[in-house]
């Protein structure tokens, strides 16, 4: 969690109830305008899937699930 994302739950917990409500709303809003299908990566998740892709990960794609074992 960022600094910033921090600061805006404490700032958020501060309101009543009933605006914390609105503000989950709001907030819920400009995700889903930002990325409808949540198809859309933060800074921070690019970077751990670059670190998995270059750390010798293998797609299950790319495995011969019919041959383990033999």
């Amino acid at each position: 969690m960022t600094n910033l994302v921090a600061d805006i739950t404490r700032t958020v917990e501060i309101l009543p109830y009933e605006e914390q409500r609105f503000a989950y709303e709001f907030i819920k809003r400009l995700v889903l305008a930002w990325d409808p299908n949540f198809t859309k990566v933060t800074s921070e998740e690019a970077q751990k899937l670059k670190l998995a892709e270059e750390s010798g990960f293998i797609c299950d794609e790319d495995i011969n699930w019919d041959s383990i074992g033999l």
